[in-house]
């Protein structure tokens, strides 16, 4: 028994020691967790951090989920956001310690509900809060302009997304690969460009399939973007474009390159209806090369970014 009792008084004391000793790596640990709690005490009593914890509130921003919407069917969804009020603080205290608004922290809140998480259904156009539109280039013929649309792209620091005809592109790898190389996107256009809403499940799944392949084989890329020609689709295009992992894209923006108009004209038409989220579609015309350049400046001056459908697409908020 007393053999016991001095074996606890030895642990006792050796435990004291051990919390005691200033160079003991457990007790220092245990006042740096010390020191850390009383600096977030600290800074929770100071004027400045209350300051910026009454404001937060006020610059908060919600998630917006992704919907399929009645008019404009699948809708992207768009991050909201916070304070982070400790980052704040800590930025502003090192700036003259007193609440400025151009100096907040925020942090991105995602949505609770994705594109992938609801039924297959077309895309016409972005998130309508994100200030950013894309261009969507379909291409089943008009080689000769393609070269000087993807310079005119490169030289404004612009990406697209390119949907290339199956046909076309096994018969023009050459002109894929400086697409693919250009850092644009490339995506499904069908293999024969047919009227699609007349076509059976099997026969829009052989299309969307045969032109994956091509694609697939000359950038080795999967595709996930599919944009029926001439806007035609049914149920079971929807769905065989789903089964292939592909989002159908429409259009909210029509520049009507084919019908060739002056450029003045183009230009007018796209501006006339150019919104936030708006998916503009081009042919590689020769009314579009004339107007490309004035037509990316344009669109930037309306303080629109100006990227590909998978950026256009990103929950990921624009922060101005």
């Amino acid at each position: 028994m007393r053999k016991n009792l001095l074996h606890f008084v030895g642990c006792v004391a050796l435990i004291f020691l051990c919390f005691g000793s200033s160079s003991n790596p457990i007790y220092l640990n245990y006042q740096d967790h010390a020191n850390d709690l009383k600096t977030v005490a600290g800074e929770k009593q100071d004027k400045l951090y209350k300051q910026i914890m009454d404001r937060a509130s006020l610059y908060e921003i919600k998630p917006i989920d992704a919907i399929n919407d009645e008019v404009w069917k699948l809708t992207p969804g768009y991050n909201g956001l916070k304070i982070n009020v400790s980052e704040s603080y800590q930025v502003m205290k090192r700036n003259g310690n007193q609440f400025n608004k151009e100096l907040l922290a925020f942090e991105q809140i995602p949505p609770a509900i994705h594109m992938e998480d609801l039924d297959p259904a077309p895309i016409y156009r972005g998130n309508p809060e994100k200030p950013m539109v894309s261009f969507i280039i379909n291409v089943a013929w008009g080689n000769e302009y393609l070269p000087e649309m993807l310079s005119i792209l490169n030289q404004n620091h612009v990406k697209a997304t390119f949907f290339l005809e199956g046909r076309w592109a096994k018969n023009n790898p050459q002109l894929v690969k400086m697409i693919k190389e250009e850092g644009h996107e490339i995506g499904n256009h069908s293999y024969t460009h047919p009227k699609m809403e007349n076509l059976s499940f099997q026969s829009n799944l052989k299309e969307l399939k045969n032109t994956n392949d091509v694609i697939q084989s000359l950038t080795g890329d999967q595709v996930k973007w599919f944009a029926p020609p001439s806007g035609s689709f049914n149920k079971e295009t929807i769905q065989a474009a789903d089964e292939l992992g592909l989002f159908t894209i429409m259009w909210s923006v029509d520049t009507v390159d084919w019908q060739r108009p002056a450029p003045h004209v183009l230009i007018e038409r796209v501006m006339n209806k150019v919104h936030n989220g708006a998916i503009i579609l081009m042919h590689p015309t020769s009314s579009t090369v004339q107007s490309l350049e004035t037509l990316i400046m344009s669109i930037k001056n309306k303080r629109l970014a100006i990227g590909s459908l998978s950026v256009l697409f990103e929950e990921e908020r624009i922060l101005k």
